[in-house]
């Protein structure tokens, strides 16, 4: 099993912090906050992420 941080996703799919924030519905700056561990995602917004990166929420590193 693989386990990828939200930098790590965002990296691996070429994607800018910004473009990656808007296919998740968020702001770029609350995307920065999360790879920054500053804040984290609600349920909601952890399933786009899974959906949008194609990765069980099981496999992406939040702390």
């Amino acid at each position: 099993m693989n386990r990828y941080t939200l930098k790590a996703l965002r990296a691996n799919a070429n994607l800018k912090q910004s473009e990656a924030a808007q296919k998740v519905g968020v702001s770029t700056t609350t995307w920065s906050k999360w790879e920054n561990k500053k804040r984290f995602p609600t349920v909601k917004q952890v399933e786009k992420i899974s959906e949008v990166f194609g990765v069980s929420y099981n496999d992406i590193i939040f702390l």
